[in-house]
This record gives C-alpha cells, structure tokens and sequence, in this order.
C-alpha cells in the first residue's frame, strides 16, 4: 500500500491551498482516509477523514468551516481543500488509511498505512 501526499507548499495567510492523497496497492473501500498535521515540537493532530466508502466525513473542530476533504474514486484519491489558512495551520500534513472502528476515526492508533507528509507554511 502506497500513500502519497503532495500540495504543500509556501501561502500567506488568508489564503487557500489543496493538498491531494494519492492511495494505492489495494481496495479502500472498507477504509477511511484521514489527515493529520504535525507542527515543530507538537504531537500529531487529526485534522479530517473520510470513508471510502459512503463518503462520510469528520472533522478537528480547529479546521470545521474552513477545511474540507473529498474523494475522487476513480482517480483514488482524497483531497483536503484548506481555506482562509492561519499561521497556526503550519506543519507537515500526512494522509493515512485505517479500516478500524470508526468509533476511532480521529485516533492515529486506527490507521494502518500512512504517506510520507508534504509541508504547509503559512505566513503571517
């Protein structure tokens, strides 16, 4: 199984940037897709989640109303939309697929497989 997240980049804040999960080696529709971030120093947080299958989706109540995260089936791959950043949101982003319980979504313990993480700065 392959995770590979990309999007990151360099934004003032205010602004808006799209980071994109490409998932493979295997069928995900029993899976969730979830973000997480981690910032210099911090444990790593959830950010958001989707299921594969369904398309239900979960969000950190730091990001609700600015973030969204969708799935592209045929391309197999989940995005996370970010909108009106915040210096705070800057850390690195890494995607990863559990089939566990999703009593657990936001729980990193329930992940199975996670991506490499892409970088996201935003200036104040």
């Amino acid at each position: 199984v392959q995770l590979q997240a990309s999007g990151g980049g360099l934004v003032q804040a205010g602004g808006s940037l799209r980071l994109s999960c490409a998932a493979s080696g295997r069928t995900f529709s029993n899976y969730a897709i979830g973000w997480f971030r981690q910032a210099p120093g911090e444990e790593r947080e959830f950010v958001a989640a989707i299921r594969w299958s369904g398309g239900s989706t979960y969000y950190a109540d730091s990001v609700k109303g600015r973030f969204t995260i969708s799935r592209d089936n045929a391309k197999n791959t989940v995005y996370l939309q970010m909108y009106s950043l915040k210096p705070e949101d800057t850390a690195v982003y890494y995607c990863a697929a559990g089939s566990g319980s999703y009593n657990y979504i936001s729980n990193r313990a329930m992940y199975d497989y996670w991506g490499q993480g892409t970088l996201v700065t935003v200036s104040s």
